[in-house]
């Protein structure tokens, strides 16, 4: 008897078996991130110093130093650990910080893994600081220390782990703990991209998606996206769907500045939250200086969605300064909004 399992379906005619087929290995979700550093656009510096630092650490048969990622979010911090767990060969476990709870929850995930493993976290400002601690001996001598009963009868049991990677990310590196911070031998900084960098990531995007998207299109495109891949890669979908009902599929300038005028996105990337932001400072407190807390309020946004969203991408524009007494509406934000000073 044929070893396969075979069993017919009433409501999908076909066959069930046990092997693999060409349709078990084919992806539902189509994944928009590059699997390689050929394939990744930008932050040429930090890849240099990865492709280098991958290259010496194979020659020498070693592991990596330990990764620390900083920058906005959307910038490619998780592409990145991706793509370097594929050029290690090796396995990738993704966690983030406010999933680490608990110390088993931490010590569960090192113990199972292997030599070379690549160890991403997420948000890694974001672990809790008794969660944290344990990472000082892991991350520095490969070990962990338990501690079993308690009073008279507490002993302690060192267990020696693999020899894993751990690549942190973060938007707020200033709150790292210097301990931590200084346990990384690989610190890199990931910037905003400019707009012809945008432009590659778009078309390359498009073509996954099987989209036609003109030079006029994707520079369009490109203009909105805030300086990040994430967002052009989220702003492309939304386009495409407008331009497939109201242009026969074709993406356009005009089905751009059409479909995202309808998403409350204006011809620099600002959402209606960074006008809102903005009018804010200058309607309510006269332009400035005023304290984030005192913004949030006002606009009942949560500080961090503030810091961490909004304010990079204006920053970067010019649009708002930070002062030691708090933010300020630049003479740019008058100018973009149409306001007098």
């Amino acid at each position: 008897m044929n070893d396969d399992i075979i069993s017919y379906s009433s409501e999908k005619k076909g066959i069930v078996t046990s092997k693999n087929t060409s349709d078990d290995l084919f992806s539902e979700i189509v994944s928009l991130r590059p699997t390689s550093f050929k394939e990744y656009i930008g932050q040429n510096d930090t890849v240099e110093t990865l492709k280098i630092a991958i290259q010496a650490a194979k020659m020498r048969n070693e592991s990596l130093e330990h990764i620390l990622l900083h920058g906005p979010p959307g910038l490619g911090k998780t592409t990145i650990s991706h793509i370097i767990a594929d050029e290690m060969e090796k396995n990738l476990i993704v966690t983030s910080g406010p999933a680490l709870e608990k110390g088993g929850d931490l010590i569960g995930i090192l113990t199972n893994l292997g030599d070379g493993d690549i160890f991403f976290i997420d948000e890694i400002h974001r672990i809790p600081k008794i969660v944290e601690e344990f990472l000082y001996p892991a991350m520095e001598d490969f070990v962990i220390d338990f501690i079993f009963d308690k009073g008279i009868h507490a002993r302690s049991h060192r267990y020696r782990l693999k020899q894993f990677v751990l690549v942190g990310a973060t938007t707020r590196v200033g709150l790292l703990s210097s301990p931590l911070r200084d346990r990384f031998g690989i610190f890199r900084t990931l910037d905003f991209y400019s707009i012809e960098q945008l432009v590659i990531i778009i078309k390359r995007s498009a073509d996954i998606l099987n989209t036609i998207i003109s030079e006029n299109g994707a520079s369009e495109l490109a203009k909105r996206s805030r300086g990040t891949p994430r967002i052009a890669n989220r702003l492309l979908k939304r386009v495409r769907d407008y331009s497939q009902v109201k242009s026969h599929g074709n993406v356009t300038r005009q089905s751009v500045q059409a479909s995202l005028e309808l998403e409350g996105i204006d011809s620099l990337g600002l959402t209606s939250l960074d006008r809102h932001y903005l009018k804010t400072i200058i309607d309510f407190y006269m332009g400035g200086p005023v304290g984030i807390e005192a913004i949030a309020a006002t606009l009942q946004e949560e500080t961090d969605t503030l810091v961490d969203v909004v304010e990079p991408f204006l920053l970067k524009m010019g649009m708002v300064l930070r002062t030691s007494s708090g933010r300020k509406a630049s003479q740019k934000a008058y100018q973009h909004l149409k306001l007098k000073t």
